[in-house]
């Protein structure tokens, strides 16, 4: 089958769905699939140059659309004139479509350019329909209702499946817009296997950061966005720093928001700046040279749809400490690979404590039972055949 994929960007920081498409895209083409892209980047971006596979780039840039863009709604919200009449004249060209993500041009070009199309389309919510942003951006919301009612609700009930990536993930996106028909589905979701673990990952992450060397840290792994509780980590961390001398905490991710400087302050009020190390976004040997050698990753989410960096981290046997709202919080206690708690101060703290109560081998064992879960559940070859089955099923 040859398969599209819809997403706003195949920039790498814009997070996991981007990460899941490619895997998933690999995957694929072993079992003799072909996957394109198309997606609102410009042709001239260097993530696009370096991507993979096949993407056709269908939006705007330069430098006066940069700087109409800052002012411009409808040009933040991605709109390309080129998209609709690409999907348009090359639908008849894919067995089917696979839209990624919401609230941005592409859900509406496809809303338009796929209404009446014999190809069955698809759409990734990614966890987009959460009613944390309900919750955390009330006038946002309203906005996203309104956009509701005329672009994502006539997409979603048009397509053949909506699919979430977890059970919690289909519960909680009943609560989030009216009128809500959709035909659901549960699938499979994953990454990738990370490559072996070897001497080269390791000294390519000590010679980026010697002054970790010969030192334990808790590594934090994802955007750096309000929504990951980061605050509520640095301060938990702080309370326990004075009595665990030789333990630090990195914030490793993009920093999309400007939240990072605020962050830094909280350090240094909390009197652990000099104990918080933020590398930024990390790729490659660096990434996995930084997972293999924490103590455990923490990620204290407000909102989660699945976070990839968990199964990244479980794959490579690390014990995972996570909020409640991590949708894949069931699978973890029931593996008993990690360690879940509730997204507030007191939840963050309860994770730390937990976890440096265990001895080595508790923490070893939990590292193992990761990594088998990983196998069992989100190794990447499990959700493309599950995909590439309801596409199949779909079609007929």
């Amino acid at each position: 089958m040859k398969i599209l994929h819809l997403i706003a960007s195949v920039n790498p920081t814009h997070g996991g769905p981007i990460e899941s498409v490619l895997q998933g895209a690999l995957a694929w083409a072993r079992l003799g699939h072909e996957t394109q892209i198309a997606c609102l980047d410009h042709p001239s971006d260097p993530w696009v140059k370096a991507c993979p596979i096949a993407v056709h780039a269908l939006g705007l840039g330069g430098e006066t659309y940069d700087g109409f863009r800052k002012c411009l709604p409808w040009l933040r919200y991605g709109y390309s004139p080129r998209l609709v009449p690409w999907l348009k004249a090359n639908r008849g060209g894919y067995d089917a479509f696979v839209v990624n993500g919401l609230w941005n041009y592409v859900a509406f070009a496809a809303k338009r350019a796929f209404s009446g199309g014999n190809a069955p389309y698809l759409v990734f919510s990614h966890g987009m329909l959460d009613p944390w942003f309900k919750k955390a951006y009330p006038l946002k919301h309203i906005a996203k209702q309104i956009v509701w009612l005329f672009s994502e609700g006539p997409l979603l009930t048009g397509a053949a499946s909506v699919i979430f990536t977890t059970e919690d993930e289909r519960r909680l996106a009943r609560n989030a817009f009216w009128p809500y028909r959709i035909t659901e589905r549960v699938l499979d979701f994953g990454t990738a296997d990370p490559p072996a673990a070897s001497i080269q990952q390791i000294e390519a992450f000590r010679a980026a950061f010697p002054r970790l060397r010969g030192r334990r840290y808790l590594l934090f792994l994802s955007r750096i966005h309000p929504k990951k509780g980061i605050d509520l980590l640095i301060r938990a961390f702080a309370s326990k720093a004075r009595s665990i001398a030789d333990l630090d905490l990195v914030i490793a991710g993009p920093d999309q928001v400007g939240y990072r400087a605020q962050l830094e302050g909280i350090a240094r009020e909390s009197g652990v700046g000099d104990r918080v190390v933020w590398p930024g976004m990390v790729q490659g040997d660096l990434k996995w040279g930084m997972i293999r050698s924490a103590e455990a990753l923490i990620l204290p989410s407000h909102q989660e749809n699945f976070g990839i960096v968990v199964a990244e981290a479980m794959a490579c046997g690390r014990p995972v400490l996570i909020s409640d709202k991590v949708n894949v919080c069931g699978e973890v206690e029931a593996s008993k690979s990690g360690i879940v708690a509730a997204d507030d101060r007191a939840g963050t703290e309860t994770l730390l404590d937990r976890f440096l109560a265990l001895s080595d081998d508790a923490k070893a064992k939990m590292g193992a039972a990761g990594r088998q879960c990983f196998l069992e559940k989100f190794e990447i070859g499990r959700s493309a055949v599950s995909l590439l089955d309801l596409i199949a099923e779909l079609r007929g």
